[in-house]
């Protein structure tokens, strides 16, 4: 199965000026849990969870309001296309400890598959989400790199 099978396509993406709290509105409207952040072009340039908010806005005393998404995004975000393959995305976050990952075509963003989109996939195996997750929430991993 390929990531275009089962990802979001309805995906909400800001800008990297946009402010924090405005962002984070977004989330809220949306029900989500984290938000791409492209250049002009639509190429994903970081990605903002609402984790990020919390702990690298307001626990770093910034204000929301004032503060661009371009200072709190994690960067180097990995992505990949509609054609990879299921697994490979899985083995992507499992390594990575991702739980989203966006989808590019042609340098812009087409969509996004979270690892909520591969459990309610009944072709997903379920035993190897599970395991994806075991992976992604293994805290020693992230100590011991």
């Amino acid at each position: 199965m390929k990531v275009k099978d089962c990802m979001c396509k309805d995906v909400v993406f800001v800008k990297p000026d946009c402010c924090t709290e405005e962002c984070a509105k977004l989330m809220c409207e949306n029900h989500i849990g984290c938000i791409p952040v492209c250049d002009n072009s639509n190429k994903v340039v970081g990605l903002v969870t609402d984790r990020d908010i919390l702990l690298r806005t307001i626990g770093c005393g910034k204000e929301a309001k004032n503060t661009p998404v371009s200072e709190i995004m994690t960067c180097n975000v990995t992505c990949c296309t509609p054609e990879t393959d299921v697994q490979a995305a899985e083995n992507a976050m499992s390594e990575n400890q991702i739980r989203r990952i966006p989808v590019m075509e042609n340098n812009k963003i087409v969509g996004i598959l979270t690892l909520g989109d591969l459990a309610k996939n009944k072709e997903v195996n379920t035993e190897s989400v599970c395991e994806t997750l075991e992976n992604i929430c293994d805290c020693d991993k992230k100590n011991a790199e």
